[in-house]
């Protein structure tokens, strides 16, 4: 991190994000993160299925997969001509149907299909006509409710928007792991790199955001360890279902493994006046260095993703 001096501005570095911290692009983020969920192939325990035989997006004479292809499908259908961020439009079923939803999301292969489609449209309806009738059209305004706080975001989000509410149940006990919410505050903040709509007060409250990517990165780097039951279980490609204890652990101890980190680090930037090397640190920005790391090593990393839809 001292080396690459990692910091918000690495955010728009990366080719398929938005170059202007504008309001289009703050509704380009909330659509993406309102998606962005579940890329992995169902195909993955087939080896005899190639690469090109799973859900990916071509784009500008580039393929994409996972995450990223995401963000290929909306530039695509931006460039198209379909004006897919706006929340009224994406809303109506008369405006934008579903076929022309399926549209945007067409795979370079044609056997293949984005994941969880039918699940990816009520949330993109339930979310357009939530912002329409209760945001005058725009999650903006949802931003300037919050009072340049990101905890008085959060709420806002997960009381209003249903299919942001990530809580399950661990051992009797309600937990909250909010990934894609906290997500979509933590991108605001850092593609206005903590100014204008993405000030805020108390940006440090987020924690990481508990995926698949980021544990199995967590598990190469040694910050987390996998029992050897867990490890033959991820490599049979065993479904995890969403709220059982496995996948809850995984993503529970990804989220204080990233504190602990962020406390060391902290600890030894002071040891060695090293602060100014690491311009910002929190779980944040702790979190989108890690998933970088995870997408360049992917071949790299001893342990499977786990899988849970």
């Amino acid at each position: 991190m001292k080396v690459k001096k990692y910091s918000t501005s690495n955010w728009k570095k990366h080719d398929l994000h938005p170059k202007t911290a504008d309001e289009k692009t703050i509704e380009w983020i909330f659509l993406v993160d309102l998606l962005n969920f579940s890329f992995w192939s169902d195909l993955d325990k087939d080896t005899d299925i190639s690469e090109n035989q799973k859900f990916s997006i071509t784009f500008k004479n580039q393929q994409y997969t996972g995450y990223w292809s995401l963000c290929a499908a909306i530039n695509r259908s931006i460039e198209e001509g379909i004006p897919i961020t706006t929340p009224s439009f994406y809303g109506s079923e008369t405006a934008l149907s579903d076929q022309v939803i399926q549209h945007i999301f067409r795979s370079s292969s044609p056997n293949s299909q984005i994941p969880l489609l039918k699940e990816r449209i009520e949330c993109i309806r339930e979310a357009g006509k939530v912002l329409t009738t209760k945001f005058d059209g725009s999650f903006i305004n949802c931003i300037k409710t919050s009072n340049k706080s990101c905890i008085n975001l959060l709420k806002i989000i997960v009381d209003n928007f249903p299919c942001f509410r990530d809580e399950t149940m661990f051992l009797g006990k309600k937990v909250y792991l909010y990934k894609r919410a906290q997500i979509l505050i933590a991108d605001i903040w850092a593609c206005f790199e903590g100014k204008g709509y993405g000030e805020f007060k108390d940006i440090d409250e987020i924690t990481m955001f508990a995926d698949y990517r980021v544990p199995q990165a967590l598990h190469h780097l040694g910050a987390i360890k996998y029992s050897d039951n867990l490890i033959k279980t991820l490599e049979r490609h065993e479904l995890l279902e969403y709220g059982s204890r496995l996948e809850v652990e995984i993503r529970g101890c990804s989220i204080w493994a990233v504190e602990l980190l962020r406390r060391e680090i902290k600890r030894m930037a002071e040891r060695e006046n090293g602060q100014d090397m690491i311009p910002v640190l929190n779980a944040i920005i702790l979190d989108f260095f890690i998933w970088d790391f995870a997408k360049e090593h992917t071949n790299e990393l001893e342990v499977e993703i786990h899988r849970t839809r």
